[in-house]
């Protein structure tokens, strides 16, 4: 399984196993499944329940198009509403513990979304034949999608999830430091709790003054005046994200 080396916005690298095209194709196929779902029961609904096909006696061809494009159409924006929902993932990308990320360190937006969208009538074409050869032969088993976004597809297979990363173990009468913490979001103290657990394994105090001087500039804190270290600083910032977001050990 190759590897994708995303800078952050802290301007360190963090290493990801890239998706494999496999369980890119799984994904896929799930999603699709489910798809299909749909449009068996909405029409199923439609013609045999509420037995409206009447409706649609003595309506031109084109009509009778837009009617079931309609009727179609949550399954069109399916990838993209989804993606957007479940930032980066659907329920074939969930089940298969992969997820959508910005190859440079930021999380990936609607614009970001949108744009694999687009280029997926592209990357179908041909029963997905084009997607298919791009991700091969891409560095990064990117789809044209993917590249057109800056966007990579990452495992989470054998890793510890956001939600995980950020966790820390506080006592039940801890006193919060720093209320603009809750200025972040978890991606942003997921890349912060990694960057400083690498840079104490290996006693990189650039990393730490790097990572320290950019919480302060984004929080606007005047670290000075409370007479912390660098390290004792980031400890109490990641603790106290887990007091304000509630998030138990």
């Amino acid at each position: 399984m190759s590897q994708i080396a995303i800078n952050t916005s802290q301007n360190v690298n963090i290493n990801f196993n890239t998706a494999s095209v496999g369980d890119r194709m799984i994904a896929f196929i799930l999603d699709f499944l489910i798809k299909v779902v749909y449009g068996i029961l909405i029409f199923y609904i439609f013609f045999n329940i509420l037995d409206l096909g009447s409706l649609l006696n003595g309506l031109d061809p084109w009509s009778m198009r837009a009617i079931y494009l309609t009727l179609l159409f949550p399954a069109f924006v399916y990838p993209l509403v989804l993606e957007i929902l479940m930032e980066g993932q659907t329920p074939g990308k969930k089940i298969m513990k992969i997820r959508v990320v910005k190859i440079d360190g930021y999380q990936a937006g609607f614009g970001d979304y949108m744009i694999r969208w687009i280029f997926r009538i592209i990357d179908t074409t041909f029963m997905g034949v084009v997607g298919l050869i791009a991700m091969i032969v891409s560095k990064n088993n990117q789809r044209l999608g993917d590249i057109a976004a800056g966007t990579a597809v990452i495992s989470l297979k054998n890793s510890i999830n956001i939600s995980h990363t950020i966790l820390e173990n506080i006592k039940g009468d801890y006193l919060p430091t720093f209320p603009q913490v809750i200025a972040l979001s978890d991606n942003d103290m997921r890349i912060i709790k990694d960057n400083y657990l690498k840079a104490i394994r290996v006693d990189d105090r650039q990393v730490i003054s790097r990572l320290s001087d950019k919480i302060k500039s984004i929080l606007k804190i005047d670290v000075d005046a409370t007479k912390m270290t660098e390290r004792q600083f980031i400890g109490v910032v990641i603790k106290d994200y887990n007091y304000y977001t509630g998030k138990d050990s």
